[in-house]
């Protein structure tokens, strides 16, 4: 088992050394989730206005930040934007929405966009904010298959980062998701200013609730927020988070997400080459993503299939 002092080691990886690291990471990943890159895909469901305070998110309310702001789609487009994102490849469709939970009114039309999805063979996930068990398993026996919730950052900062709830609130609901048998998504965001310690506690917690799903998220400041005047990672700090969480989580789909398109730019092979084997496509949740042309042709010249 890795340790934390492990961990540093691979983050403190020189640049000379940084090829052969990332080319152990590669051999970690194709000896335990093969060459198939999966391949994820999300709706914005209900945008904005959100009541808590993360300082990296562009639709809390304590930010002004000029996004769109809309309640909850309907279920016919639920469904359409569902049918959509298969038609195009995605291997999973997650319903977003922003705010710290669902109401009941609002959980009942996802569930029935979910049996919808389930009836067309949608693989359908959802990220619906801080949810009770009941709930959860209301979302599982509609059809629901995983449901997403980061960690966002390690215990130890997450005060610096969120105040309206707690570290402890999402780790409760990462862990009641999996008691009622959805698979689980749980990941988290770097370079929002923690400490290379901090970053390896939160790949080590997240090992700790052994997810199916890892997204990887980077920082990408955006105006209006907290973080906004916070310098990126860069390129090579990148690849060295990619591969300290390959490392940590061999046998897990990771998938780097927000922040590709505007850190890595001409560089996104690298995602792939630091030993991930997914990502998102399409848009994301207040910014635009890369063609799905281009997702396809990045996944096919990193010698992975759809």
């Amino acid at each position: 088992m890795l340790t934390k002092k492990d961990g540093l080691d691979l983050l403190n990886t020189p640049d000379t050394e940084l090829p052969d690291l990332m080319r152990r990471a590669r051999e970690l990943r194709d000896k335990h989730t093969g060459k198939r890159a999966a391949l994820c895909s999300i709706v914005n469901a209900k945008s904005g206005r959100c009541s808590e305070d993360c300082a990296y998110c562009a639709q809390s309310a304590r930010h002004s930040t000029g996004i769109a702001e809309y309640d909850l789609l309907n279920t016919d487009e639920l469904v359409r934007k569902g049918l959509e994102a298969q038609k195009n490849g995605a291997h999973c469709f997650g319903i977003v929405t922003s705010g710290r939970t669902l109401p009941p009114a609002d959980t009942e039309k996802v569930c029935e966009a979910v049996r919808r999805l389930r009836a067309a063979g949608v693989f359908t996930a959802a990220s619906l904010g801080i949810l009770d068990k009941q709930t959860l398993q209301r979302l599982k026996d509609a059809g629901l298959k995983r449901y997403h919730h980061n960690l966002e950052t390690a215990e130890s900062y997450f005060p610096q980062i969120c105040t309206t709830h707690t570290y402890a609130d999402r780790v409760r609901t990462a862990r009641l998701a999996k008691e009622v048998g959805l698979e689980l998504c749980c990941g988290g965001i770097a370079g929002m200013g923690e400490s290379p310690e901090q970053r390896v506690e939160l790949v080590m917690a997240i090992a700790e609730l052994s997810p199916d799903s890892v997204p990887l998220n980077f920082l990408n400041p955006l105006p209006g927020t907290r973080l906004a005047g916070r310098q990126p990672l860069g390129i090579n700090d990148i690849c060295r988070t990619i591969a300290l969480f390959r490392f940590f989580l061999p046998d897990k789909n990771i998938g780097v997400m927000g922040g590709r398109e505007q850190l890595l730019g001409g560089a996104q092979d690298l995602v792939f080459a630091s030993g991930a084997n997914g990502i998102l496509i399409g848009s994301y949740l207040t910014t635009s993503g890369n063609s799905i042309e281009a997702d396809y042709e990045l996944v096919r010249a990193s010698g992975l299939e759809r």
